[in-house]
């Protein structure tokens, strides 16, 4: 009997310990994990419509998608199934919620009569789908397909295409209207602006107060043919990164800005940039517009043009291991504070034959003495460059370390040119390491001020290094010798 009681309790107490799990509170974070809607394409399977919380019709597809957004919980998932959506109204995706595709190859929206995506509310990620956007009216024209106007945004795995009639695919602008705290904390990760008619990437800012933009990622993002089907105007760029907002705090890594229509990744001249850092950058054949035809003349926008793979004056930049190639005018274009360590440049010119009106260089610094240093060229190379493959003038506290210079076609017979253009160039320690024959001046030195030449030259040219004028020029640790010895 006693054994039989025991073999009770011993059963009672199993039973208890199986129940517990099944009535104890589920914690915090086993119950938070987000809800999830689906909306279905007009044209997608008979099996995702079946399955799905929304299917769309193919017309105004915005308001299904928009309405399952609004459905979510704090924090939710809207998932786009494969097909298209036709979008003539607005996204506008609130704070904390995910919007996302079977990727871009599988799920495409398409924006007309003034639709497009708006990031207007903070922590909104969107992710996995294809956008483009066309005949938008002069409204909405200053804005994007895509425009995050919110901090804390993540953009990622999204291809897109414009227009001419709208300023960018992608636009990150401070608008106080809208959202009146710092822009700050947003990522791009494998993105992609490919075939427009206008801008690729562009930051902005509207009004005069906080219009710094902080902390930007970009990674693996690419601006390819921006300009090439059309023009929304004459300087569209792939990636530019300071418009009319500043910029603090930028990284760019493992970008592409390929065939646009101006510079490849470009800063404005006014903004103020301070800690910018591109790396393992790749910038080639940009510069798809014409030379201008007539000498430049500051009040006449039709001789301004920039050409650049990466133009970055007057700004705290910094650029690892990034290579120019075939651009039209200039590879690098740095001044008033530009680091380059370990970069490429090759060929730059390429493409264009009438050098009449602009000097392509592979590396472009006028006017560079307002910062200290003022320029940092360390470990880079210019090589075939149509013109000039360095061009360094009203430039002072400048540093050139293993600077590789090969075989520039030169302009007026000059391959490198430091105070040529205008006379100053000073304070200055310049390490090359030069060769070739098409320029019969490798190294043009003019009206130097304190400045030590080191390095080698190799050329069959008696001028091969010329010293012009100037003041405490010490060349004793420059060799030239004979290309033939």
């Amino acid at each position: 009997m006693t054994d039989r009681r025991n073999i009770l309790r011993l059963a009672a107490v199993l039973l208890v310990c199986c129940l517990i799990p099944a009535f104890s509170p589920v914690s915090a974070a086993e119950s938070a994990s987000p809800a999830t809607l689906t909306v279905a394409a007009s044209d997608s399977t008979e099996l995702s419509k079946n399955q799905a919380d929304y299917v769309c019709d193919g017309v105004d597809d915005q308001a299904e998608i928009q309405a399952a957004l609004a459905a979510l919980p704090d924090g939710g998932n809207v998932v786009l199934t494969e097909g298209t959506f036709n979008c003539a109204g607005v996204i506008a995706p609130p704070a904390g919620t995910t919007l996302s595709g079977q990727g871009p190859d599988a799920t495409n929206l398409v924006f007309t009569n003034d639709g497009r995506i708006s990031v207007d509310q903070e922590s909104i990620t969107l992710d996995g789908f294809h956008i483009e956007g066309s005949g938008y009216s002069s409204g909405v024209k200053w804005l994007g397909v895509m425009t995050i106007r919110a901090s804390h945004a993540k953009i990622h795995n999204i291809e897109g295409t414009a227009d001419t009639s709208i300023q960018a695919v992608y636009l990150l602008i401070h608008d106080p209207a809208v959202y009146a705290p710092t822009l700050e904390d947003v990522e791009f990760i494998n993105c992609k602006a490919v075939d427009t008619g206008t801008y690729g990437f562009i930051h902005n800012a509207w009004g005069s107060s906080n219009k710094v933009i902080k902390d930007v990622r970009y990674d693996n993002c690419q601006a390819i043919n921006c300009g090439s089907k059309g023009a929304f105007n004459p300087w569209i760029t792939g990636f530019d990164f300071a418009e009319l907002n500043d910029m603090d705090g930028l990284r760019v890594t493992n970008c592409l800005a390929e065939g646009n229509l101006e510079s490849g990744f470009h800063f404005e001249f006014d903004p103020t940039v301070t800690d910018a850092v591109l790396e393992n950058c790749v910038s080639k054949n940009n510069g798809q517009k014409p030379y201008p035809t007539v000498p430049y003349k500051q009040s006449d926008m039709s001789t301004h043009y920039f050409g650049c793979g990466y133009y970055a004056p007057n700004c705290d930049v910094t650029f690892k291991n990034c290579t120019a190639e075939s651009n039209s005018l200039y590879g690098f274009y740095a001044t008033n504070g530009g680091k380059l360590y370990d970069c490429v440049d090759k060929d730059t010119g390429a493409g264009k034959t009438d050098y009449t009106y602009r000097k392509p260089a592979g590396y472009y610094s006028i006017p560079s003495r307002s910062a200290d240093p003022a320029l940092v060229l360390e470990n880079c190379s210019s090589t075939d460059s149509h013109g000039y493959g360095l061009q360094v003038d009203l430039a002072s506290n400048i540093r050139i370390e293993n600077f590789e210079l090969v075989n520039p076609a030169g302009i007026d017979g000059k391959g490198a040119s430091l105070g040529g253009t205008n006379g100053q160039f000073s304070n200055a320690e310049v390490d090359i390491h030069a060769s070739g024959d098409r320029a019969e001046t490798l190294v043009w030195a003019k009206n130097n001020q304190n400045v030590q030449y080191t390095g080698d030259i190799t050329s069959a040219s008696e001028k091969a290094f010329l010293v012009e004028g100037g003041e405490n020029v010490r060349t004793e640790g420059m060799a030239v010798a004979s290309a033939g010895a």
